[in-house]
């Protein structure tokens, strides 16, 4: 079990204090004096070493490719480094960045088109979604009008699954982001709340007799996890307008997960699954670490936090995976503390995320060029490689601001 993670033999919490500027001086080794920075000082670097990245991501993604799209996705693909430039923009306020993000998403329009493919990470609704929110900040209320268009003509399938990748509850997540940044009511109540009416009963009825209220299927196995199982469809339904009986459902189906984790504190990435091994955003400890928290703040419940707490020491004893990525490597399960800090506002959690992300400033791309970390089979997309490396540190700029892409709203 211990080849897929690092021994974490990174201090825990110190209290920073004036003198942490002096003790990064005196200390020894490059990642020591990372550690004793002061968080602002930290973020500086983190950031400068971000948008040296976006011009490796861009290049390799998008220049390239002579600016074709062979990969239209979030998850892999150039959508992923809209997303990432759009953050650079977002921070930085660069108008290049903006105009880039708009090409891009330009490029992805045209590659998803016939994709048949509907959710926000691996489909056409990401595209969409995407392409509204950076027409608006640019004030172009044409495109903004073309991409919300062609959003509302998006048909979903009556095979289509429900988790979050490739199904149904990828596609609400969409129409939330949409909600979010153009304005409520941009996709209505009316059509959300058809998908949760086929996402509820649907869940029922492979539940049915079981002891978990919802249950799902993604290629015959029951899942739990963010990407594809229980943990990613409770996280969207929580976005929705629930009735009283379905938010008891929900409850329900994360006490039953709370109730059968492993004795370690992880979860199993799939019903009966008894190897207690992946510790990841999309199968284990990580992502339903992030849907707990929201649990927490939708039910005010003092259950769901604990176990995001419990699950958050699972990630910081074994999430420091030998991978870089978001969806299961370190960048990823870093957001676990970030999302703690923003809920607590314990600063222990934010020394946590700041360990994890000094040991892939300092060391990620080293240990990937001598082979003892995965860069991921995409290495500059924004979920397996160094494109979401790039989105985390830009990200900790404003700690409790911080959002899981396409995953915390």
């Amino acid at each position: 079990m211990a080849d897929r993670f690092f021994t974490n033999e990174l201090p825990d919490f110190e209290e920073e204090t004036a003198e942490n500027e002096a003790a990064s001086e005196r200390a020894r080794d490059s990642l020591s004096k990372l550690l004793h920075l002061p968080y602002r000082s930290l973020s500086e670097r983190l950031k400068t070493s971000a948008l040296d990245l976006k011009e490796a991501v861009v290049r390799e993604t998008w220049g390239l490719s002579a600016k074709r799209v062979h990969d239209y996705t979030l998850y892999t693909g150039a959508l992923g480094t809209a997303y990432f430039v759009f953050k650079a923009y977002q921070v930085t306020k660069n108008q290049n960045d903006l105009k880039l993000c708009s090409e891009l998403v330009k490029a992805c329009d045209s590659a998803s088109v016939d994709s048949g493919r509907v959710t926000f990470m691996c489909g056409r609704a990401g595209v969409c979604a995407l392409g509204a929110v950076i027409a608006k900040h640019a004030d172009d209320k044409r495109l903004l009008d073309h991409y919300l268009t062609q959003f509302k003509a998006i048909k979903l399938p009556s095979d289509l699954p429900n988790e979050l990748l490739y199904g149904r509850a990828g596609f609400l997540w969409a129409c939330s982001f949409l909600n979010k940044h153009i304005g409520k009511d941009t996709i209505s109540a009316s059509r959300t709340r058809t998908v949760v009416n086929d996402i509820i009963k649907a869940g029922r009825r492979l539940s049915s007799k079981g002891k978990c209220p919802l249950m799902y299927e993604w290629h015959g196995k029951r899942y739990w996890g963010a990407a594809h199982g229980l943990a990613g469809i409770m996280h969207v339904l929580m976005d929705m307008e629930l009735k009283p009986d379905e938010v008891e459902d929900v409850k329900g189906t994360l006490r039953y997960m709370m109730k059968n984790r492993f004795p370690s504190g992880n979860y199993p990435s799939s019903e009966g699954r008894e190897s207690d091994r992946l510790v990841h955003w999309c199968h284990g400890a990580p992502g339903v670490a992030l849907t707990l928290m929201k649990a927490a703040e939708a039910f005010g419940a003092d259950e769901f936090l604990q176990a995001a707490v419990d699950a958050g020491e699972v990630v910081w004893h074994r999430g420091l995976l030998k991978r870089v990525g978001i969806c299961h490597g370190i960048s990823g399960n870093t957001y676990v503390f970030l999302s703690l800090f923003r809920l607590t506002g314990n600063v222990k959690y934010l020394h946590r995320a700041k360990a994890f992300a000094c040991l892939l400033l300092d060391r990620a791309q080293k240990l990937i060029s001598e082979g003892k970390m995965h860069g991921g089979d995409r290495p500059y997309s924004l979920f397996e490689g160094m494109g979401g490396m790039a989105y985390l540190f830009l990200d900790m700029t404003e700690p409790s601001e911080t959002r899981f892409p396409g995953y915390e709203l």
